[in-house]
């Protein structure tokens, strides 16, 4: 416990923020992330003020032998044991410059602030399926977002990072003034420095078109036909995802959702809404729709469209590239998914990708680019003790009715916990990712949540 004091008081001295440390009240309720299904067993916590504080943990981290996992909210924790958890939540600035379709955001920003600002201009980031989640942690996994059909990967769109590097110097980095460094941030994850702030590009979205459309579970033969023949032909200005739900029986919930086991299509346009009407017209054939939320919508309420739990959720997921989906692997799994209900998941996600994700970029980062045209992930929340296990075997069952296509990867941001960043990278992608942390950080004093020699 000396030891345990001695460090509080240490960061005490180097730090405005405050710290954390064991022992101390409120010090578990910091370590806990978003994700309550890990445990953050960290040795303590800094709450940055700016990029001053996050320069001098990285400092004292080298001079003490000590490790620092950067986490702004905590939607993709590890155990981190015993290191420094530097929570950077407290970087709040945001600054779009229209007339160059850029975006200044640090570190503590969400998408949906970015969305927001965006959207005031006719733009968009390069934002996912939630308004919650850092900006700058989705990005440095890749970022699949609802526009990479047609845009790529978020991380492609990044102009700059401002950063603090495995020495504790806080640098710019740029394609220009350290290239090297610069491919790894973009897809490699959080192993390489700690972002303070990141200038990306926004892109054109005059016109918005998305929605979600849901019946009852038993049209999702019809349903997953339907988003097989349309995701088939569809321009790169639509993005489809396919969903199976089981909503819970809680009473906040409205009665039509209420225990409801349900297939839903969640779907964005970016363009005319005539068009994108045109473009969906299978899934207006399907009868029995208990609601359907499509129509023009503004950039900053993109979130909507999946309406995700906003609230801190113990979860467990498991994702699979699909290199296609036939009518065999389809029949399959829903029938693994099913009958009836697909519990003890909360849901079963097809994501449709293609278009800008599929192509070779030669000056894009280390996220590469996606051959594969389906994304298959599988969620399960642990609202009980015990519930692990039921959940593993549901989602080993679903993902063994599409082994036959399952191409063995996982893009990183979709990695579960303990799963290694080897599932996310081609074997030359990986190898060099290796070098350069190695070579950057030989002391192993940045942390990421799958770091890439784990």
């Amino acid at each position: 416990m000396d030891q345990v004091k001695a460090l509080g008081a240490d960061l005490r001295r180097v730090v405005r923020g405050r710290v954390l440390v064991r022992g101390d009240e409120g010090f578990d309720e910091s370590r806990r992330p978003w994700d309550m299904a890990v445990d953050q067993r960290v040795a303590a916590v800094v709450e940055a003020r700016d990029a001053h504080d996050v320069a001098a943990v990285v400092g004292y981290a080298n001079l003490a032998g000590l490790r620092v996992a950067t986490q702004p909210n905590g939607h993709a924790p590890a155990a981190f044991d015993d290191a420094i958890l530097l929570r950077t939540t407290a970087l709040r600035g945001l600054t779009v410059r229209p007339a160059e379709r850029v975006a200044r955001v640090e570190a503590g920003v969400s998408w949906g602030e970015v969305l927001t600002a965006a959207g005031e201009h006719g733009l968009t980031p390069l934002a996912g399926s939630t308004g919650v989640v850092s900006a700058t942690g989705f990005t440095l996994g890749g970022g699949l977002s609802w526009f990479g059909r047609r845009y790529g990967f978020a991380a492609d769109s990044v102009r700059a990072f401002e950063v603090v590097n495995a020495s504790g110097e806080h640098v710019t980095v740029t394609a220009g003034s350290d290239p090297e460094l610069f491919w790894a941030l973009r897809g490699g994850g959080g192993d390489f420095a700690v972002v303070t702030a990141m200038e990306i590009d926004l892109h054109p979205a005059p016109v918005l078109y998305g929605g979600r459309i849901l019946w009852p579970a038993k049209r999702a033969a019809e349903v997953l036909a339907a988003f097989r023949a349309t995701t088939a032909e569809a321009p790169e200005e639509l993005t489809v995802w396919f969903h199976l739900l089981q909503f819970p029986p809680l009473p906040e919930l409205p009665e039509p959702l209420r225990g409801l086991s349900a297939v839903t299509i969640e779907v964005t346009h970016l363009g005319d809404p005539d068009e994108a009407r045109a473009l969906l017209h299978r899934f207006d054939r399907i009868p029995e729709a208990v609601f359907d939320t499509r129509g023009p919508m503004p950039v900053a309420n993109l979130a909507d469209v999946c309406a995700e739990p906003t609230d801190p959720t113990p979860a467990l997921l498991r994702s699979e590239l699909l290199t296609g989906l036939g009518d065999a692997e389809a029949a399959a799994l829903l029938a693994a998914a099913g009958p009836g209900t697909i519990a003890p998941l909360a849901y079963v996600q097809i994501r449709h990708l293609g278009g800008a994700l599929a192509r070779v970029n030669e000056k894009g980062g280390a996220c590469g680019h996606i051959a594969e045209p389906y994304l298959l992930s599988t969620l399960g929340v642990l609202a009980a003790p015990g519930m692990a296990e039921g959940i593993r075997r549901r989602q080993s069952a679903v993902a063994d009715a599409v082994a036959g296509v399952a191409s063995g990867r996982t893009p990183f941001t979709f990695l579960g916990h303990g799963e290694s960043a080897a599932s996310a990278f081609p074997a030359g992608i990986l190898a060099r990712l290796r070098e350069i942390k190695r070579r950057r950080d030989p002391h192993g004093v940045i942390l990421g949540n799958h770091p890439v020699l784990g």
